[in-house]
């Protein structure tokens, strides 16, 4: 924390701003508190994503001089310290939940190292990529279970996930290209950017294992950071006319292999051929869409001057919501879109359901409207706590190493990483995730215990092994 400190009054001493100075003093505190003994950072990485969506304007506009929207049309400072203060609640929750569940002491029981043989998980892993498309297609015409069926599909996450990690531990370094190949190549045929999440765990998993020391793990990071940078961008220019398409043209949206075309040869070359002031204006959309301000900005600017707060109004009908699951409340009403909370409180119009658009809001804006200052703080801190408590659990009570690191990394990423989702989504989401993937897991995970057991205690398989080496059947 002490060189947190340090960079940043050095920060400040260079740019004569303080909240950016106070950003990297945050940024510091995420890592310095969210610290894990097993696993990757998945805590701290993905509350340094919220912290960026909640910062990268201020970073960007002083390295580039270039002009946002959010800082043309709104006065988005105190948002940025508001969002802030919500990034260090929701730490401060998190590192207590963990703690919490740390202080019932070391879990007893066997603890084997892998679940499933390097081929078992790739059998599974292929069987879960030919399963989950069309399981989210159908997912839609069953709505009692649809979120059950959605939550599911992220099983796939984890399985990617438990390869990429067995790839990494082994330096297969051609078999991670391709595997992260093919996933991106699958995440750029779908209406949203899907090609994120393969990344973050390829970043999750290299971070594992990762030494400072060694150059070879900061090049993967680095290049995976850039990776992940650029297709960004390229998706912000171009998603445009790629959606259009997939919603006007029957055979386009329903041919994968027409749209893998179409991302590789048209829109990528149509792209390439920008100048340099295209290129620019695409990383300025980038930016202005991963800074998730401008919205809430505008909401703070009239509440409680023309609008007053809602005083629990918003939260209480989130968690009516939430605890009215549709599987035993069929008729339950649907979500309504994040477009009409902007349109109200930020006062500007914006496309909604009639567009098929959702224009995010935001937890933070929904906390400020309901509560205002300090008090919008407590809901961030007590989703943390809950959180933090849920992952440390989960590390406790699956026994098979890999699941347990599998499991609590995919949800607590899923459940964590976005600044820019409303309070239901985010509930709702986070408690799926939990009942669902980590119910199931959980079964999974007894199951397997009970019907093999460890010949040597919890000796580690070979993370490559296509042999169940010291397994016996019970």
């Amino acid at each position: 924390m002490t060189v947190s400190i340090a960079a940043a009054l050095t920060v400040w001493l260079i740019t004569d701003d303080w909240l950016i100075a106070a950003s990297v003093l945050v940024l510091g505190l995420i890592w310095w508190a969210l610290r894990v003994a097993e696993g990757p950072p998945v805590l701290a990485l993905a509350m340094s994503l919220q912290w960026v969506q909640v910062t990268i304007g201020l970073f960007y506009v002083y390295l580039t001089g270039r002009t946002l929207e959010a800082t043309l049309m709104s006065d988005f400072r105190p948002m940025v310290m508001i969002g802030l203060g919500c990034v260090v609640a929701i730490v401060i929750g998190l590192w207590g939940g963990t703690r919490l569940v740390d202080r019932l002491g070391p879990p007893g029981g066997e603890r084997p190292e892998h679940a499933l043989t390097f081929t078992a998980l790739l059998v599974c892993y292929g069987l879960a990529v030919a399963v989950v498309g069309g399981a989210q297609q159908i997912a839609w015409n069953y709505p009692s279970i649809t979120q059950a069926i959605i939550a599911l599909t992220y099983i796939h996450l984890g399985l990617l996930y438990l390869v990429l990690r067995r790839l990494v531990q082994t330096g297969r370094w051609i078999l991670i290209a391709l595997v992260l190949g093919f996933e991106v190549a699958l995440g750029l045929t779908g209406f949203y950017a899907g090609f994120r999440e393969p990344l973050i765990m390829a970043v999750l998993a290299s971070l594992e294992i990762f030494d400072r020391r060694d150059l070879r793990h900061w090049a993967t990071i680095a290049a995976l950071s850039v990776v992940m940078c650029m297709l960004g961008i390229f998706w912000i220019s171009v998603r445009r006319d790629y959606r259009e398409r997939i919603l006007n043209d029957e055979s386009y949206a329903q041919s994968r292999t027409q749209r893998l075309n179409k991302v590789g040869s048209d829109l990528t070359s149509s792209w390439g051929s920008s100048d340099r002031r295209d290129l620019a204006g695409s990383a300025d959309q980038f930016v202005d869409r991963l800074w998730a301000i401008y919205y809430p900005a505008l909401a703070i600017a009239r509440v409680p001057n023309v609008l007053p707060h809602t005083n629990g109004q918003l939260m209480a009908s989130t968690i009516q919501h939430v605890l009215m699951p549709r599987i035993f409340f069929p008729e339950k009403e649907a979500l309504g879109s994040d477009s009409d909370l902007v349109r109200k409180y930020a006062g500007i119009w914006v496309a909604g359901e009639k567009e098929q658009t959702s224009i995010a809001f935001g937890y933070a804006a929904e906390s400020y409207v309901d509560f205002g200052v300090p008090l919008m703080f407590v809901p961030p801190f007590v989703y943390g706590l809950l959180m933090g408590a849920a992952y440390a659990g989960l590390l406790r009570v699956i026994h098979h190493r890999d699941l347990a690191v599998s499991v609590a990394t995919v949800i607590a990423w899923l459940s964590l990483y976005l600044f820019e989702r409303s309070w239901a989504k985010t509930i709702g989401l986070a408690g799926t995730l939990l009942i669902y993937v980590g119910g199931l897991s959980i079964m999974f995970d007894q199951m397997w215990l009970r019907r093999f057991k460890p010949v040597h205690g919890p000796r580690s398989l070979d993370p490559v092994d296509h042999v169940d080496h010291g397994i016996e059947w019970s």
